[in-house]
């Protein structure tokens, strides 16, 4: 059952650590819902990335209509840095940089060091511990997990994940935030996998092990979850979304964590080892 949710608004100014595919998305999110926002990257060539990959997501909005705001008023609100320095006003940071702890945990210390005293941070990721990444924080009840899924326009869920020191001021604030952006907040403790990653990465491996037993084909089992069980696309195609090697990381860590049950199939660890990530490659249990 989701927790019930206080009218607020975004944070006037957010900042998003890393421009990929998922800060991208999150920053759309915040923009379209009235944020000024900054994106940081690490360099000129992946801001430049960043730049094109926000610019054609809030030109698909004005195109569909999903925003009643210009382009260029949207456009207004957006810029892409490569220097840290430019959150020292952001009142919040998510971070989205990819799915390995010492990387995250690095990335968030050095957001930190930049941020306003009384400004939120957020970590992005859809499995690791927010209590092991809050104990590299100076100000740990400061910061919580914001797991948006992917594509965050789209999506209409953003797990809240609450570590052992988050504030009760921050956790309320995160679910005005998600309201704030139309979406869903579903309420977490922190936990291996949280309660979406855990529960996606076990039906996703089960589908594997059948591909790789010979069961059924990977669209026969897709077919079957989605029009025997409603879900809206099926695990195996939603595993090629998300990147085999993303899902490879996190079924790792839930196996270290919470046992043998979510050790990766070997079909997902050759797929990966060949370059076969999904869409993003083109190529993964399915041909895009």
């Amino acid at each position: 059952m989701t927790q019930s949710v206080p009218a607020s608004s975004v944070p006037a100014r957010v900042g998003v650590l890393g421009g990929g595919r998922m800060g991208a998305g999150i920053a759309h999110a915040f923009c379209t819902a009235g944020a000024a926002v900054v994106v940081v990257e690490r360099d000129d060539s992946a801001a430049q990335a960043a730049t094109e990959r926000l610019e054609a997501s809030l030109a698909k909005s004005v195109e569909k209509g999903t925003t009643t705001e210009s382009l260029e008023d949207l456009r207004a609100r957006v810029r892409v840095s490569t220097n840290y320095a430019s959150f020292a006003t952001m009142g919040l940071v998510v971070e989205a940089v990819p799915e390995d702890f010492a990387l995250k945990a690095e990335a968030l210390s050095l957001v930190e060091a930049q941020l306003p005293v009384d400004a939120y941070l957020a970590t992005n990721t859809s499995s690791l511990s927010v209590d092991k990444l809050a104990e590299k924080l100076e100000r740990p009840g400061q910061f919580c997990g914001l797991h948006f899924f992917n594509p965050v326009p789209a999506s209409l869920l953003i797990e809240v994940v609450l570590g052992t020191l988050t504030s009760p001021l921050l956790a309320t604030a995160s679910k005005g935030w998600v309201a704030a952006l139309k979406k869903t907040p579903v309420v977490v403790h922190d936990a291996p996998g949280f309660a979406s990653s855990r529960l996606g990465v076990m039906i996703a491996l089960e589908a594997m092990r059948m591909v790789d037993d010979g069961v059924a084909s990977a669209e026969d089992i897709d077919a079957a979850m989605t029009l025997g069980y409603k879900h809206p696309i099926g695990p195996l195609r939603t595993t090629d979304i998300v990147g085999l090697d993303v899902r490879l990381g996190i079924a790792e860590y839930l196996a270290s964590t919470l046992g043998e049950r979510f050790a990766p199939p070997q079909i997902l660890r050759d797929k990966v080892a060949n370059g076969q990530l999904g869409r993003k490659t083109g190529q993964g249990f399915f041909t895009w």
